[in-house]
């Protein structure tokens, strides 16, 4: 087939050539996922089935509104990995455990969870035609995350016991048929690997890493992973400098922190409800090889930092608010330096605990459809906004 080719001619003397055409807008780039993006730095081969959901390039959100809250010329950033596609940071290292079991033969994969990591297993096996056993502690799983696994297609069995009980559980069931059924709890390496990637793409995102992350703790396996990743940067000579990696538990859910497991542990914060993390030893490395700390927030500066997020436009579940609640209180001891770069993790999206929302509901206001009733309510607030703009 020949092609045939037409010169353009030339616009004689005089006479003005055609207007010129506004530029094409930029082509948006299709985002691959994270296995084909950072291939290279993970555990996978050539012939490894990736199962991907396109998974991953979260926003790293600026909020000068709450680093003017640190001070000290602070630059504060929230990377939002609610917005993965189950609505968690899960779906880091899922992809990459789904793809390693579903080429490795397995037929199924079983997880405890305390909904997030049942969410993300029951999405990604579902995509893969795997089988997805989830155990979750009986009455303590937020309702939108256990919608999400049901959704899935995940046989989902509530044991009466927490967290740790579950997980001692589908440990043993693993272990039972290791090549048919997958454990893919963040005790599985290829999920610590595909969570490395968080910190790839905050480094890549800013330029260079952070003085400081600060993460919510649950079951350790996010901090460690976090400092694997940046640790991996460095190396490469993608990053100049390594951060201090800032974790914060639950008070009521915190075993680092106190030194011991707890059998019973309490919080709002389901998503980090846990007694006794799978990472803790990988967790207080992360913390004592960066100098950085692990330390606890109550609920009541979980709950705070939660309406301040949402606040500023940003849905986030408790448990991320982890993060903020932590910088909030570093800052408020005099611990961080002037001039600091900060990236807090939100872990999950608002609206995977909607019970939380709406027991926290301070400005809604019920009236009858009529008009003036309706501006007497609206009056006091414009006012208020008006006095507020003569300030």
């Amino acid at each position: 087939m020949s092609i045939k080719r037409v010169s353009a001619k030339p616009v004689p003397k005089g006479k003005a050539g055609p207007a010129k055409r506004a530029a094409d807008p930029p082509r948006l780039t299709r985002w691959p996922g994270l296995i084909e993006h950072y291939r290279r730095f993970l555990p996978v081969r050539d012939d490894t089935p990736v199962v991907t959901l396109n998974e991953g390039n979260t926003p790293l959100i600026e909020s000068p509104e709450l680093a003017r809250r640190l001070g000290g010329d602070i630059k504060l950033y929230l990377k939002y990995d609610g917005v993965n596609p189950t609505g968690s940071f899960k779906d880091r290292g899922m992809t990459v455990a789904i793809s390693k079991a579903l080429g490795e033969g397995a037929r199924a994969v079983i997880c405890a969870s305390t909904g997030n990591t049942a969410a993300s297993a029951a999405a990604y096996a579902g995509r893969a035609g795997l089988r997805a056993f989830v155990l979750i502690p009986k009455g303590a799983t937020a309702l939108g995350k256990l919608s999400q696994s049901v959704m899935h297609g995940a046989r989902v069995i509530e044991v009466i016991g927490n967290f740790d009980i579950c997980l001692k559980m589908v440990r043993d069931l693993a272990e039972r048929d290791p090549v048919r059924i997958r454990l893919v709890n963040s005790i599985n390496p290829d999920r610590i690997a595909g969570q490395t990637t968080a910190a790839f793409e905050i480094c890549d995102q800013l330029g260079d890493a952070p003085t400081y992350h600060f993460l919510p703790v649950g079951n350790a396996g996010n901090i460690t992973a976090h400092w694997a990743g940046y640790k991996e940067y460095l190396k490469q000579g993608l990053s100049s400098r390594l951060p201090k990696m800032m974790g914060y538990q639950a008070e009521g859910s915190a075993p680092i922190v106190r030194g011991h497991p707890i059998d019973d542990p309490k919080t709002v914060a389901t998503a980090i409800k846990i007694g006794n993390p799978a990472s803790w030893k990988q967790a207080t490395a992360a913390r004592d090889e960066s100098g950085g700390v692990i330390d606890s927030v109550t609920d009541a500066e979980i709950l705070a930092a939660y309406r301040l997020i949402a606040a500023h436009g940003i849905f986030a579940e408790p448990a991320s608010a982890a993060s903020v609640a932590g910088a909030l209180k570093y800052s408020a001891s005099g611990g961080l330096k002037p001039g600091s770069t900060l990236v807090c993790t939100l872990t999950g999206h608002g609206l995977k605990d909607p019970d939380t929302a709406l027991k926290n509901l301070s400005n809604t206001i019920v009236v009858e459809p009529d008009l003036d009733k309706i501006a007497a309510v609206m009056d006091p607030e414009m006012l208020l906004l008006s006095r507020r703009g003569k300030q």
